[in-house]
Formats: structure tokens, C-alpha cells, sequence
């Protein structure tokens, strides 16, 4: 994100520390906006848009406690931030259980604030259930959060579902890109013992080793270069609740044997710390590839593989479940007029039919994106398997692979074309997308940015 529309919300009862914070933040390239108390800020949030915000935890009136839960209310799309002073370190650990992306810790130079400000903005939110109601932060195939869908295999899956979270053991939850297996994990949370605890996820293939070790189990100040605060991790914020670990596979394989401490002894330590921390949290785990293909080849722990398949589970594919589709339409046809403040439009018999024979390699999430395209793009109020053509013809050129060159384009503009054409080849999928173009996902994300895409942006 470009620094220079990039909207801060300052929240502290004491003006000093606001306009200190403001101009510090003004000089980096921020718009900032401050507010002395929080009722004056969920006031304005609720009207415009923030990219985060920057809250103090004691205040008069509503304290930042009180202004975060309000914020999951009503559902303020923002990185939060929580300021704390010594001694109240706990709270702002509680902060983070409920929603806040991270906490910083008076007092704290312009670089400490600078950098907290630029990784919330640049990294992807988490998944999280904040404590006690509401959720939060999910970019899923189904708009909504509701898995969707009444076909004899979406009920057997809703059955196996409900068997699996009365038991709080870890599961491992299968299936290609695209299919929902998110919204798998958040019904098993929710219907589990530890539904009022949180739902904290991790993208693995976001982050390198060190990365990912420090965002599992958190570290001290000073623990490596770059550590100039104390960080809660994962396993620490689920506590009592439920930790999603995206795409397993991903994790290194150094890692990997940590993860497996954990899992048989319940207890880790944060990096550059000897203080043993209880794991009270469930552990679910998502894969789009096979774990023992990745074991045979040497890539995945088999004991860690076993730890984590204690219940296994496979989502369907969309071209297994074809008698949804009409369902999943109208589902993402009312989401999407919504966003756009238009009537939904109609797919009429010819459409509907042409969607049920297409195969949909990009699943739930590829007939998600068409629909929003339709509702966008499309005058009438009625569509027709004639008005479908174009845009699946492009579905299928997106995954074929390119054997020709236009000459006359710029290196920049071929090398655009060659990231647009391999995003929507895989559904919108960065990780897969970086891997398949040879790069990291932080450069994918960059010039995607650089190109004008929001954060987690699908291409469709």
C-alpha cells in the first residue's frame, strides 16, 4: 500500500501523546486523523475508512477494550494497534485475543511505530474469531461466511463436521484450492466446546522460516535482528480457542519439528525465551496437496504427518457437487449486488445450465469471482449461456499456457501480462501463483500492488 493514502486513526485521551504520535506519523507519508476519546472515534469509523488504528488501552469513558469489541461489532475493516504502557502487557495480549492486530509498549521511538504501521498495512489480516461473538478478517470462497450448498455431499460433509467438533482433537482438512476448507475450519471451531475462545489462522506459505517461527510462538525483544518488542504468537493468542494453520505443507522442514514439540507436549517456548507456555488450543490444518505424496518425497515429517491426520477430511471439489451451483449463484448474486447497490441480476435456464457443465477448476472461488464479474459488468437484468461465453473462454485461456509473444510490448507490460494470466490461472491463489512464477510471495504482492490491486485481491 502506498503510504500516501494510506488513512491512521490516533486514539488517546492525552494530546500530547496524540499529536506527537500524529506528527510523527504525518512525516512518514500517513494521513492521520486523532481523536481523544474512543466514542469519537467509532463515530467517525463507522462513517469512513481506516487502514489502522491506533488505540490507547486506559482511557476515560470507553477504554480500548471496550472501543476494539465495538469495532468487531460493527464490523470496522481495520488493523487495530494497542497502545500500552508497562504493567498492562497482559491486557494488550487480551487486546490481540479479540481482534487487535498487535500491541507496541511505551515508550517507543518513530522507527518502532513506523514499522508496526508498515507491516499491518502490507501484511495479510489473519483469520480470527474474536472472543465472544462475531467474526472477523476471513477472505473465504463463500461470501458471508455460510457454507452453502444442500447436495447429498455438502450434507455428508455438514455431518462429518458435527461429529468432529464434539472431540478436540487435530484435524487435517483436504481439498484443492478454492473449495472452502476455511469455511470447514470455522464450522468445526464453532460448533466445538471451544467456540467462545478465538479462531486464529496463519498463512504458512506468507512467511519465511524465521518468520513463521516467530509468528507461531511469538519472541522476545531482542531475540534476533529486527526484534524490538516483545511479539505474542499464534499458538499464545489461541489460547482456549482454536489455531487454523493454512496450507501445511508450507512450513519448513526445520520447523516442522517444533510443531510436532507442541503438538505431543502441549507447551512451547517464544523465540529467545526459556519461559515454557502452555498450548491450551485445538489445532486444525488445511492442505490443497496430498501429505503423503509430501512425506514419500521427503518433504513433510511423517510423524508430524500422523500428529496432524489424527481426523482427516476432504472437501469436494465444485465438480462434485454440481447440484449446488444454482444455490451457490443466487448466494453470491445477492452478496454481490449488494457491494454495488444494484438489484441482483438473473442468470436465466441457458446460463445456469452452462455453469453446471463447466468443470471449474478454480472451484467455489471461480464461480464466486464470475458472479461478482456478471454483476458488475453486465447491463441487462438477464444473463444467457451467449453472455457467459467470453468470459469462460478467458477461464480456459487462463489455463492453457501462453506459447506466443505480442512483440511491441515493454519487458514491464509483458511481465504484467505474465502474472495476470498465471493469478487467475490459479483461482486469485497467491501462494501457488509465486511458486509457479518462480518468485516470493512479498514480490508477487509488490507488484500486484504496483499494478493497483488491493491486498489479497483475486483476478477475475
Amino acid at each position: 500500500m502506498n503510504t500516501e493514502t494510506a488513512m491512521i486513526v490516533v486514539v488517546d485521551d492525552h494530546r500530547q501523546v496524540r499529536e506527537s504520535i500524529g506528527h510523527a506519523l504525518e512525516s512518514a507519508g500517513y494521513h492521520v486523523a486523532s481523536f481523544g476519546s474512543a466514542e469519537a472515534a467509532l463515530a467517525w469509523l463507522v462513517r469512513n475508512r481506516a487502514d489502522v488504528v491506533l488505540t490507547d488501552l486506559q482511557m476515560p469513558g470507553m477504554d480500548g477494550l471496550q472501543f476494539l469489541r465495538a469495532l468487531n461489532e460493527r464490523r470496522v475493516d481495520s488493523q487495530v494497534i494497542v497502545l500500552t504502557a508497562h504493567g498492562t502487557v497482559a491486557t494488550a495480549v487480551e487486546a490481540m485475543r479479540i481482534g487487535a492486530f498487535d500491541f507496541i509498549e511505551k515508550p517507543f521511538e518513530a522507527g518502532q511505530l513506523e514499522t508496526i504501521v508498515e507491516r499491518a498495512l502490507t501484511q495479510d489480516r489473519p483469520l480470527r474469531r474474536p472472543a465472544g461473538g462475531g467474526s472477523r478478517g476471513e477472505t473465504s470462497p463463500s461470501d458471508g461466511g455460510v457454507m452453502v450448498g444442500s447436495s447429498r455431499v455438502m450434507r455428508t460433509l455438514r455431518r462429518q463436521i458435527a461429529r468432529v467438533a464434539r472431540v478436540d482433537e487435530t484435524v487435517l482438512i483436504m481439498g484443492e484450492s478454492g473449495t472452502g476448507k476455511e469455511l470447514v475450519a470455522r464450522a468445526i471451531h464453532e460448533q466445538s466446546a471451544r467456540s467462545n475462545g478465538p479462531l486464529v489462522g496463519l498463512n504458512c506459505p506468507a512467511l519465511s522460516p524465521q518468520l513463521m517461527e516467530s509468528e507461531l510462538f511469538g519472541h522476545e525483544r531482542g531475540a534476533f535482528t529486527g526484534a524490538d518488542m516483545r511479539r505474542i504468537g499464534r499458538f499464545e493468542l489461541a489460547r482456549q480457542g482454536t489455531l487454523l494453520l493454512d496450507e501445511v505443507t508450507e512450513i519448513d522442514p526445520a520447523l516442522q519439528a517444533k510443531l510436532l514439540r507442541v503438538l505431543q507436549e502441549r507447551a512451547f517456548e517464544r523465540v529467545g525465551s526459556s519461559e515454557t507456555i502452555e498450548a491450551d488450543v485445538r489445532v486444525l490444518a488445511t492442505s490443497n496437496r496430498s501429505l503423503e505424496t509430501e512425506v514419500a518425497e521427503g518433504r513433510f515429517r511423517e510423524d508430524l504427518y500422523f500428529r496432524l491426520a489424527v481426523v482427516p477430511m476432504w472437501v469436494p471439489p465444485l465438480r462434485a457437487r454440481r447440484d449446488d451451483i444454482p444455490e451457490l449463484v443466487q448466494h453470491f448474486l445477492r452478496h454481490a449486488a449488494r457491494r454495488v447497490g444494484r438489484e441482483p441480476i438473473e442468470f436465466d435456464e441457458s446460463a445456469m445450465n452452462r455453469l453446471m457443465e463447466y468443470d471449474w477448476p478454480g472451484n467455489v472461488r471461480q464461480l464466486e469471482n464470475l458472479v461478482k464479474r456478471a454483476t458488475v459488468l453486465h447491463d441487462g437484468e438477464r444473463l444467457s449461456a451467449d453472455d457467459l461465453e467470453a468470459w469462460l473462454g478467458e477461464l480456459d485461456s487462463a489455463s492453457r499456457t501462453r506459447s506466443t509473444v505480442d512483440v511491441g510490448l515493454s519487458l514491464q507490460e509483458m511481465e504484467r501480462q505474465l502474472i495476470e494470466a498465471t493469478l487467475e490461472q490459479f483461482g486469485g491463489h497467491r501462494e501457488k501463483t509465486a511458486k509457479a512464477l518462480g518468485i516470493g510471495v512479498r514480490t508477487l504482492t509488490n507488484k500486484l500492488r504496483s499494478y493497483g490491486y488491493p491486498p489479497r485481491a483475486t483476478f477475475a
